[in-house]
């Protein structure tokens, strides 16, 4: 049996795949992410991915987006947002503007109906990692010993380049600050 070494429209050309070249890394892991959230009832990724900019800063410092769960009636569906413990009234009070907002990145009204559930203030991941600004600087190194210093300059005195006579100076007092 002989097989056809010529290849028509569509045929031998490779995967579809091989063909396509560079692709997107959202593209790649959509279907993925996708899946991931809808699980949790998000079919609309950007309630997470942008909640700053939906609820606006201050809302989004207390309160996070935890799922949408969908009645049976199909009368819209409800958000469930994890709050800080203190912010929880304050939250109650904003109930219908965090839905007009959240209604607004669904393009129609698809939240029927808000439900705050409270957490301890360590509750968010963030918290719990704690970020105090930058660690404290160490204390500078201290001054290598002058005679050190000197046989440093002369064993760099025959080098002509002065970028690279810099460096190795660098270098060097870095080397005998820590001896």
């Amino acid at each position: 049996m002989q097989r056809s070494t010529t290849t028509g429209p569509g045929k031998g050309k490779g995967t579809s795949r091989g063909r396509r070249g560079f692709v997107q890394t959202g593209a790649l892991v959509g279907k993925r992410i996708r899946g991931a959230t809808e699980k949790r009832g998000f079919s609309e990724l950007r309630l997470l991915t942008h909640w700053t900019e939906i609820a606006g800063p201050d809302l989004s410092r207390i309160a996070r987006p935890v799922k949408v769960s969908y009645a049976r009636d199909g009368f819209g569906a409800t958000l469930t947002l994890l709050a800080h413990g203190a912010y929880g009234p304050e939250l109650d009070m904003q109930l219908p503007a965090i839905r007009d907002k959240v209604n607004a990145c669904y393009g129609y009204n698809a939240i029927a109906r808000v439900r705050v559930t409270q957490t301890s203030s360590h509750g968010f991941a963030e918290d719990q990692a704690g970020f105090d600004g930058a660690p404290p600087r160490r204390p500078s190194a201290p001054e290598p010993d002058p005679e050190r210093l000197q046989a440093l300059d002369k064993d760099l005195s025959e080098l002509s380049d002065p970028g690279l006579k810099a460096a190795l100076e660098r270098l060097g007092r870095n080397i005998l600050a820590r001896k």
